[in-house]
């Protein structure tokens, strides 16, 4: 589907925090082929693919999988990885990068396979995305919401006497303690 490029970099890394770093940088056009360390040795089907927009991360697909965007980039996982970096002409990567069920969100390989948030901030910024959203906003509204506290408190307590009746756990927790069969 996407076609040979020119390799800029190739080399082992067990962290992908510089290679997606030197992508962005060089405003790259173009792909990685990431190993992981069983490639290395034999399993060639574990590898995966990143495209770059500018730089920008675009598609990820994962070959062992057949598994495209976020969760191609589960299937990737942590290194080490046999790293290759190649330079594409941009037309070459119109028709993948139109094809939805493989994109990734601009910062996410950063965030999921480098562990950086910075760079994930930085990538998005280069892209016009948003940054992350604040999830601890998001978890202070959903704590305030008492009713809806006090229902999940209610489902679990229903659902907790139900199983209970249903696994005998009734006539356990009324021997005595101490006392086991």
């Amino acid at each position: 589907m996407i076609p040979d490029g020119d390799l800029v970099r190739a080399r082992v890394v067990t962290d992908l925090a510089a290679p997606l770093e030197d992508a962005l940088d060089r405003r790259l056009d173009g792909y990685a082929v990431l190993a992981s360390r069983d490639a290395m040795l034999a399993d060639d089907e574990d590898r995966g693919v990143i495209t770059f927009e500018a730089g920008v991360p675009a598609l990820s697909y994962h070959v062992g999988t057949d598994r495209g965007g976020p969760p191609a980039l589960a299937d990737i996982g942590a290194g080490p990885h046999r790293l290759e970096l190649y330079h594409l002409d941009p037309a070459h990567l119109e028709v993948p990068h139109a094809t939805d069920e493989l994109r990734v969100p601009p910062g996410m390989p950063a965030d999921r396979l480098a562990g950086d948030p910075d760079l994930a901030d930085r990538t998005r910024a280069v892209a016009d995305e948003p940054s992350a959203p604040d999830d601890d906003g998001a978890l202070a509204a959903f704590l305030e919401d008492e009713a809806a506290i006090d229902d999940i408190r209610e489902t679990a307590r229903a659902e907790a006497e139900r199983r209970a009746e249903e696994w005998d756990f009734e006539a356990a927790l009324e021997e005595p303690r101490g006392r086991t069969k």
